[in-house]
């Protein structure tokens, strides 16, 4: 790495002079361009009124909250190319009771991920004021090669395949080991298979936004797939599912290699 890009970026924030050739927004997420060669991806996600405290809207058990307040910034990092280096949770309860258990959560999904008890995981926790109500906020960062970086990585005539099944609280009932939704070992299984060119999760305006947001990335169209069964504007969540977009022979493997559901939802084209 060299060291007079790191003084100079060091040199920009000092003056209050950093613009956006060296920090900008890519999607959800914020890309900070360390030198010319790496690049620190930052992503972060929120919850509030679901959990299992008094207030709360909609009910979920605590533990669960963690695992899913945790997965949405993991999987954008990951998603992205980056490899995580840190976490962070704030939260809007004191630790003991909720608190812990949310915490467990978060901890048991990074480990699922490949991020053992070694990984850096720290937060905040509201010991001061009660409260009736569960709030949960993300943070990761992790780090990036420029040549790994995925986002608008799509070819010309990739196949768009969606992994999982877009699924979201109140309408559905949420689970963790909901076989339909993509896993952790899904997602590495996913990410070794040559041929697999961007990915990106699904959020709440769903498969179609984010498939055209894909393929505008790339300087690309997408073509939805004539008679695709996927609720295309249905929310996905806390990313339930995932899109790729890959060479026909990736598509393939997936259907082999990936236990999650997984549907062609369509393909990119040129603009014409």
């Amino acid at each position: 790495m060299a060291f007079s890009d790191l003084d100079g970026l060091y040199e920009l924030v000092k003056s209050r002079r950093l613009d956006s050739a060296r920090i900008h927004s890519v999607r959800d997420l914020t890309r900070i361009h360390l030198d010319p060669h790496y690049s620190l991806i930052v992503a972060v996600d929120s919850d509030g009124g679901i959990g299992p405290m008094q207030a709360d809207t909609v009910f979920c058990p605590a533990y669960e909250l963690g695992r899913f307040a945790i997965r949405v910034p993991l999987l954008e990092i990951l998603c992205s190319g980056a490899i995580p280096l840190a976490a962070f949770d704030m939260l809007t309860m004191k630790m003991a009771g909720v608190g812990a258990e949310i915490v467990h959560g978060i901890r048991d999904e990074l480990k699922l991920a490949g991020y053992g008890d070694e990984f850096h995981l720290s937060g905040s926790t509201e010991d001061n004021v009660p409260t009736k109500m569960t709030g949960v906020g993300t943070t990761i960062i992790g780090l990036v090669k420029e040549r790994d970086f995925r986002p608008g990585s799509s070819q010309p005539d990739d196949m768009v395949v969606c992994l999982g099944l877009p699924k979201s609280a109140p309408e559905d009932t949420v689970r963790t080991d909901d076989p339909e939704i993509i896993q952790q070992s899904d997602l590495r299984v996913l990410l070794g298979i040559s041929g697999v060119h961007d990915i990106l999760p699904v959020g709440s305006h769903g498969i179609g936004y984010e498939a055209e947001a894909m393929a505008r990335d790339a300087g690309l169209r997408f073509v939805a797939e004539a008679g695709c069964r996927l609720d295309m504007k249905k929310s996905a969540g806390p990313s339930t599912c995932v899109l790729a977009s890959c060479r026909d022979d990736a598509a393939g493997l997936l259907s082999a290699q990936i236990n999650a559901p997984v549907t062609l939802a369509g393909k990119m084209s040129t603009i014409n």
